[in-house]
């Protein structure tokens, strides 16, 4: 623990922004993945309880469980419910369903991509703390005793390079953490998809099973 603290303090006061950066980045990813999480249970309850209900055309039951669920894949396929309803056209309910898509990926992608910037910050500010530790003790061993220039040098060097080994120590574990919650943004957006394309198949074969009925029922 000692180490840490002198480790810390010896890098001045660069080591501030660079720890205020790692608590924003972990604030961000904590919030993140649990709203991720939240997401992809929800979606497929709500999926569940949804494909059901088309099966049996009964769709103001579907309209009414989105209204009711904040699961994406519930406003999708009431999206697609509503284009059902003034045109039998695939694809036109299929555009609809991908609207709803495109509608929720930028809540699912929100906020992710700062993970990235605050480990690049992060970076660049221990860089920039090392170089000003550089230039501070190039400047102070200017005027030092010729005997003891190294030495002082070399210690001031190493304190130096603090800052560089904390800003990289803050940015590897962001940039992980951005990569895993990009993956799980990515899975759930497929899954969107996936089910969008299940409904969308049985509503469409309903659709067509009903015209034909229509058209068998006007033969007779």
């Amino acid at each position: 623990m000692n180490t840490i603290i002198s480790f810390f303090q010896n890098g001045a006061e660069f080591m501030y922004p660079i720890a205020l950066v790692l608590v924003v980045g972990l604030a961000i990813a904590v919030e993140r993945f649990i709203f991720l999480t939240n997401a992809k249970v929800s979606n497929r309850r709500a999926f569940d309880r949804i494909l059901p209900l088309l099966r049996k055309k009964d769709y103001g039951a579907v309209v009414d469980l989105a209204r009711q669920s904040k699961a994406p894949v519930g406003r999708i396929v009431a999206a697609g419910i509503a284009r059902l309803q003034q045109t039998p056209r695939r694809d036109e309910i299929e555009y609809a369903m991908e609207e709803g898509v495109m509608e929720a990926v930028p809540r699912l992608e929100k906020r992710t991509p700062y993970l990235a910037t605050l480990a690049n910050i992060a970076t660049l500010l221990g860089l920039l703390g090392t170089i000003m530790g550089l230039i501070e003790a190039f400047t102070a061993v200017a005027n030092a005793d010729p005997a003891v220039k190294a030495t002082l040098l070399s210690n001031s060097i190493s304190l130096a390079m603090n800052t560089t080994a904390f800003g990289l120590i803050v940015a590897i574990p962001l940039l992980m953490l951005h990569a895993m919650l990009q993956s799980k943004t990515t899975e759930i957006v497929d899954s969107l998809e996936m089910a969008g394309v299940k409904c969308l198949n049985i509503m469409s074969a309903a659709n067509a099973f009903a015209a034909k009925s229509r058209s068998t029922d006007a033969a007779k």
